[in-house]
């Protein structure tokens, strides 16, 4: 769930989507879900001469199973926060394992 939350503070950023099939597209995230599936509005195809039946195409939802990559920019990501977040997730669930 930890990719989930983190996701969920970046609503309203551009982002761009790599997807499965090469199309990468650039658009604000509007919404995700907790299997990261993805909304962007104001999109851009990167390729667009190779994809030219995309250029009418202004938002989009993007099944989570699809994604290759999602491109974040830097200055959106909260290094120390993310690391944090990590430590106290692997340390519950070893903390379950051990109950357990």
């Amino acid at each position: 769930m930890l990719f989930f939350s983190f996701f969920k503070t970046l609503v309203n950023t551009e982002v761009t989507v790599e997807l499965k099939n090469d199309i990468s597209i650039r658009g604000t995230l509007k919404s995700v879900d907790q299997y990261l599936n993805i909304k962007l509005d104001d999109i851009t195809v990167l390729d667009d001469l190779k994809y030219p039946h995309m250029s009418s195409v202004k938002n989009v939802f993007i099944r989570g199973s699809v994604v290759r990559y999602v491109h974040l920019p830097a200055a959106s990501v909260d290094t120390p926060l993310l690391e944090d977040a990590t430590r106290r997730e692997a340390a519950q669930a070893s903390a379950k394992a051990r109950q357990g």
